[in-house]
């Protein structure tokens, strides 16, 4: 008996033993079989991703077929040219752009299509090569979209248009939609709207056909200047920049409706980048009103008119000025200066006195 315990207990030890290296084999060979799972395991042929709904989405009498995400070829250098950016960077065509154009075409809900195109507005910026292969009727498909009810997929078309019109040859087709864009901007009030809109005109040289639209959105325009929604001001203000050189328009934009505490603009406290480009329009108004061709006429402008609230006799637009040229940044001091020397009228101007006839001088001799 005294001998028959320990080799019992050696037993229960050697069995322990086996039932641990069992355990552990079977743990590794589960956690190989996991791995080997997780390797073959391929993406659904389904999913809510853009660049799978073009897959999925048939072209032009084409019937949808489902389709298998092919796997990325390996590369000579090493990595894989997976990507469609990396393809293309190699000379090959993705085709992400042209298939997400093609199911655009498709029925899908507001949200899938502002989904799509927001992915063509990406796409056009990294892979500028597909881009430039679109056609005009691949515009016309996008400017489409700003006719959709909803407000998300106007905001991304009017994105996808704008980086549309970074390709030159594209800038000529967008224009067709500029009044579209301009009466979006003045009938629906949406600050992401407007600033999406107005960053396309600016990136576009408008046409003059589009002058008598930009005459009636002016009292909009001059609204989203007096905003509080920054992006959109500064938008706003770089068109309005731009249309104050234009002859035809100076004295529309003159003489518009502005708040009575308009000049709030041009307080210390506001962000450096809204007070340059307000003293840039300050100073092209105030070049353009000193112009011969502006000085031969004699305009009359309303009592609540921007020219008032800027040039007029009652206003405090030289102690803003003054404020200004002391301002932390440098820009803002320069272009401070500037205004303040084109508010005198210049003596090359050869006219009659009495045609010219500014309101009053802002600032006294030697100051």
């Amino acid at each position: 008996m005294g001998m028959c315990k320990p080799l019992c207990l050696g037993h229960v030890d050697i069995r322990k033993s086996l039932v641990g290296l069992a355990t552990g084999a079977g743990a590794i060979y589960l956690l190989y079989k996991a791995i080997k799972a997780g390797l073959n395991c391929r993406p659904p042929v389904c999913s809510g991703s853009p660049i799978c709904i073009a897959r999925e989405c048939p072209g032009p009498g084409e019937r949808a077929l489902p389709q298998e995400a092919p796997a990325p070829k390996p590369s000579s250098v090493g990595g894989t040219k997976g990507l469609a950016i990396e393809r293309e960077q190699h000379g090959r065509d993705s085709g992400e752009i042209r298939r997400l154009l093609n199911s655009l075409e498709c029925k899908h809900d507001e949200y899938t299509k502002s989904i799509i195109l927001h992915s063509i507005t990406c796409c056009v910026y990294l892979l500028e090569a597909e881009a430039s292969a679109c056609t005009a009727d691949d515009i016309s498909l996008v400017g489409s979209m700003l006719d959709d009810k909803d407000n998300s997929v106007k905001i991304q078309a009017l994105n996808a248009l704008k980086a549309l019109s970074g390709i030159r040859k594209f800038r000529l087709k967008i224009q067709e939609h500029s009044i579209k864009v301009l009466e979006l901007i003045s009938t629906i009030w949406d600050s992401e709207l407007h600033v999406a809109g107005l960053r396309l005109l600016n990136n576009l040289p408008l046409p003059d056909f589009v002058h008598p639209q930009l005459r009636r959105v002016m009292p909009a325009l001059m609204e989203i200047l007096q905003s509080d929604y920054i992006l959109a001001q500064v938008q706003a203000i770089r068109l309005l920049s731009c249309l104050a050189q234009k002859n035809d328009l100076l004295y529309d934009i003159l003489n518009c409706q502005v708040h009575s505490n308009f000049l709030n603009l041009l307080q210390c406290t506001q962000p450096g980048s809204l007070l340059f480009e307000l003293l840039v329009f300050a100073e092209r108004l105030s070049e353009g009103r000193n112009s011969p061709h502006y000085c031969a006429v004699r305009w009359h402008y309303s009592e609540r008119s921007l020219h008032e609230a800027l040039f007029g006799e009652d206003s405090r637009l030289a102690d803003r000025l003054l404020a200004l040229v002391i301002h932390p940044e440098e820009d803002v001091q320069i272009q401070a200066c500037k205004v303040i020397v084109s508010l005198q009228c210049p003596p090359d101007v050869e006219v009659q006195p009495s045609a010219c006839q500014p309101s009053h001088s802002f600032f006294n001799n030697g100051e």
